[in-house]
């Protein structure tokens, strides 16, 4: 190393904050903070000295599994965090404006910090080495390298021994790098059970060669049934839009494979992915996807400010009072007839047993902000007129209800 790189690596400030062991067995969130702030730091830096930045990621790269080592890494959030930190990181380092010397010197601390990567939270840093190349030369004095541990470690497999490489998805990845395209199909043709993360090499060299449709039946007769289908529908769609293939993407792929943890969370991802498709349409096509359950898209109509579209949505199938109540509350002034809807369905549905966790609060507070949304919009009687016929109807929780707004008769 140069001694000028040598110096760059000594100014970083998280340097001291990845120690070996630096986290306790309860240090999720700590770390998950340490590293936010380290990858801060990498940004600002990368904003006027990319080549410095990249140094900076390698630094970090080597430091996290040491540093993360002992926590208790059960609930996911930690390896949800790393495996950011990779795909973020891991661009800077390839794009970076260095030397090949200064290049396989990062690759060969890479290396090791792989080889020592327990519990592997830079797993994923693999799937980029041939980007991390940079230049198919390098490329392939990786892939040469890394061969005959590989081609060894498959005729164990072959044999049905059980061996395992941490190298094998570097390698596949820098012969994709070097053009190699041949040689990993070899390779998968030798491994009887190839595991996703090899596999996918295979569809990628079919979908390169622009046999898009022939990579995915690849992918569905050798993959078993341990992959997911929604591993399948990200490989498809990303590959369909590399082709210019949208339709077919959003129409067969893009619902499974954006599904996020909410329902605005998958509806942004999907908006962002297909900025053509009309909002309205988009939500459309997604309420279609949960027959029966068109309430649950309530909020992310709402969050769109399609009112006439969440109106809808918060009468046809159960939605939960207390979002509706929300609603209610936040649209009283700008969209007061919204509201009224959205505090009616709310009594609608809590006298049908719908909510978790309700109490007399939230019976009052639908009740107040049905009657002050009707005022604005002159709308008072027809809207005593429902709330006497939920009360009067002969749902599980009207008797609750009505004691809880002191009607009881």
């Amino acid at each position: 190393m140069t001694t000028a790189a040598r110096a760059n690596t000594t100014s970083w400030t998280f340097r001291t904050r990845f120690r070996r062991g630096a986290f306790g067995w309860k240090g999720t969130q700590l770390a998950i903070g340490r590293i936010n702030e380290a990858l801060t730091e990498i940004r600002a830096v990368a904003r006027h000295d990319p080549a410095r930045a990249a140094e900076g990621a390698v630094l970090l790269l080597e430091k996290l599994s040491p540093a993360l080592c002992q926590i208790d890494s059960s609930s996911g959030a930690l390896g949800n965090a790393t495996f950011a930190t990779v795909q973020e990181l891991a661009p800077l380092i390839s794009q970076a404006p260095v030397s090949t010397k200064v290049r396989q010197q990062w690759l060969d601390r890479l290396f090791e910090a792989i080889q020592e990567d327990d519990p592997p939270y830079i797993e994923s840093l693999g799937d980029h080495w041939g980007d991390l190349c940079a230049t198919r030369e390098l490329a392939c004095a990786w892939a040469d390298q890394l061969l005959p541990t590989l081609k060894n470690v498959l005729r164990e497999r072959k044999r049905g021994t059980h061996a395992f490489f941490s190298g094998t998805t570097l390698c596949y990845s820098a012969l994709f790098k070097a053009d190699r395209h041949d040689q990993i199909l070899e390779l998968l043709n030798m491994d009887p059970h190839p595991i996703w993360p090899y596999l996918v090499w295979g569809a990628k060299v079919l979908a390169h060669r622009g046999q898009i449709d022939e990579a995915i039946a690849y992918l569905r007769e050798r993959a078993g049934s341990t992959t997911s289908e929604t591993s399948i529908a990200r490989f498809a769609e990303e590959e369909l839009l590399k082709a210019g293939r949208r339709a077919e993407a959003f129409n067969q792929y893009a619902l499974l494979a954006n599904q996020a943890n909410t329902h605005i969370a998958t509806f942004r991802g999907l908006a962002k992915k297909y900025p053509e498709l009309a909002k309205d349409r988009l939500l459309d096509h997604l309420i279609a996807s949960t027959p029966g359950e068109p309430g649950k898209w309530f909020a992310t109509a709402k969050t769109l400010k399609l009112f006439d579209q969440a109106t809808r949505l918060a009468w046809a199938s159960p939605c939960d009072p207390k979002t509706l109540n929300r609603a209610a509350r936040d649209y009283l002034k700008t969209q007061p007839d919204f509201a009224m809807q959205c505090a009616l369905a709310s009594l609608h549905w809590m006298s049908m047993g719908h909510g978790f966790e309700l109490t007399g609060l939230d019976v009052l507070e639908a009740h107040r902000f049905a009657i002050e949304a009707a005022a604005v919009t002159q709308q008072t009687q027809q809207a005593r007129t429902s709330i006497e016929q939920v009360l009067a109807s002969d749902g599980p929780m009207v008797a609750w209800m009505q004691r809880s707004l002191g009607t009881v008769r």
